[in-house]
């Protein structure tokens, strides 16, 4: 089978990719990289994808990225995760929501209560249709970005 990406290592990056493997230093996904670029090496075992992914308990397709990546684009972006080009998940809170939310946690707190908590903080934005659902857990994420103190002006 004619391979599109042929990867030729040289040999100050098959040193590199040894020693990463024989020390195990590194991360798994790493280390599983760098098996990959030595055997695929035309310059040495030169494996197929089947038997390379067949010997590493992964894809065929994670072979054939993994020698694509390092074609076009070098050794260290190799032995790298691709990188998402958008996040698989949208953030609940915008720009605008989160603006909505700061003021909310910066407003007076409801009458009984002396501070927002993260669930009151949820709840009311939900009541105010800032956002569809949320839990306090993304409302704590959220102000943590910011400066607001919704506490007491000052605790210490």
């Amino acid at each position: 089978m004619n391979k599109r990406y042929v990867v030729r290592l040289d040999e100050e990056e098959w040193n590199s990719l040894s020693d990463m493997v024989t020390t195990g230093k590194a991360a798994a996904y790493k280390i599983k990289h760098a098996n990959i670029l030595l055997k695929v090496d035309a310059n040495g075992p030169n494996w197929s994808d089947e038997q390379t992914a067949e010997a590493f308990g992964c894809h065929e397709n994670t072979v054939k990225n993994v020698r694509q990546r390092f074609v076009e684009q070098g050794f260290e972006t190799a032995l790298e995760r691709k990188k998402q080009e958008r996040s698989s998940r949208e953030p609940i809170f915008d720009g605008e929501k989160e603006a909505r939310l700061i003021a909310l946690s910066c407003s007076k707190p409801p009458e009984g209560r002396a501070v927002w908590t993260m669930q009151l903080l949820a709840d009311r934005a939900v009541e105010l249709k800032i956002v569809d659902a949320a839990s306090a857990k993304t409302v704590e994420r959220t102000l943590k970005k910011t400066n607001c103190n919704r506490i007491v002006a000052n605790a210490g």
